[in-house]
């Protein structure tokens, strides 16, 4: 690592004030940023810690009946604490990597860097949850920008993440086996007005939504609903662990599990 300072501010306004300075970067639970700064691809002038602001912590239901979420919350907190608020979420985060990453690794963090194999996207996606920051309420229709690319500016932080909770919802995903990122994952949603889709660990922009499938399934909630549907391997991930084609696969596959499980 480079030489850096480190703050580790209480407040969301004294995070804010510290993000200010040059080359500030935010740390969440780190499972991403440590190994980066190890391997000396990033040199932050300052560190700045979101871990000790508690009002940025807890799973909680809103008076409008949507399940918030604290953008410093680690996984292991929202899949014991989601549990009955909205289990399909409180599922994903309990099967996100193994027990030390859950324990260090948040939510905010993860939607910040918005890996194109993480969990947490697909489930914002489909259930249509809104981002909320220090400075606005952003929907994650625009939230998402292609990989590891999001809305977010220089210093915006990830305050809360409210989420609508469907009356049917699943995540079911294929695991890597050694890092436990999803190779090909799936969240499906399905509300009084229509069925959301959302897809992880297959594309090569991130996470997007399955509109094709979205659109059968609102018509007819069954695992065959998707049988005939063709999902293209253009634009695919193609790496050691699986074929564009393979992946495109996979996202048929998976999401007639996850209508199956919901």
């Amino acid at each position: 690592m480079y030489a850096f300072e480190f703050a580790r501010p209480r407040t969301i306004a004294e995070a804010v004030k510290a993000l200010k300075r040059d080359e500030a970067l935010a740390l969440g639970g780190g499972q991403t940023l440590i190994p980066t700064l190890k391997n000396r691809l990033a040199s932050p002038s300052v560190l700045v810690s979101l871990t000790g602001i508690a009002e940025m912590k807890g799973v909680c239901r809103t008076d409008d009946g949507m399940v918030a979420v604290g953008g410093g919350t680690p996984h292991a907190v929202v899949a014991r604490e989601a549990r009955k608020l909205y289990p399909a979420l409180a599922a994903l985060a309990g099967g996100i990597g193994d027990p030390a990453v859950r324990s260090r690794g948040t939510i905010g963090g993860s939607l910040a860097n918005n890996d194109p194999a993480a969990c947490y996207p697909a489930a914002v996606l489909a259930s249509g949850a809104t981002i909320v920051t220090n400075r606005r309420k952003i929907p994650a229709d625009k939230f998402f920008r292609g990989m590891f690319s999001t809305a977010l500016a220089e210093g915006e932080i990830i305050i809360e993440v409210r989420f609508p909770v469907p009356r049917k919802a699943s995540y079911q995903k294929f695991r890597q086996p050694a890092s436990r990122f999803a190779l090909t994952g799936v969240f499906v949603a399905r509300f009084d007005d229509g069925v959301r889709v959302a897809v992880t660990g297959a594309s090569e922009g991130g996470v997007y939504r399955w509109k094709e499938a979205e659109k059968a399934l609102t018509a007819a909630f069954r695992p065959s609903a998707v049988e005939g549907l063709k999902v293209s391997p253009k634009g695919m991930i193609g790496d050691l662990h699986g074929t564009p084609e393979y992946r495109a696969n996979l996202v048929r596959v998976l999401t007639a599990r996850a209508v199956a499980a919901a």
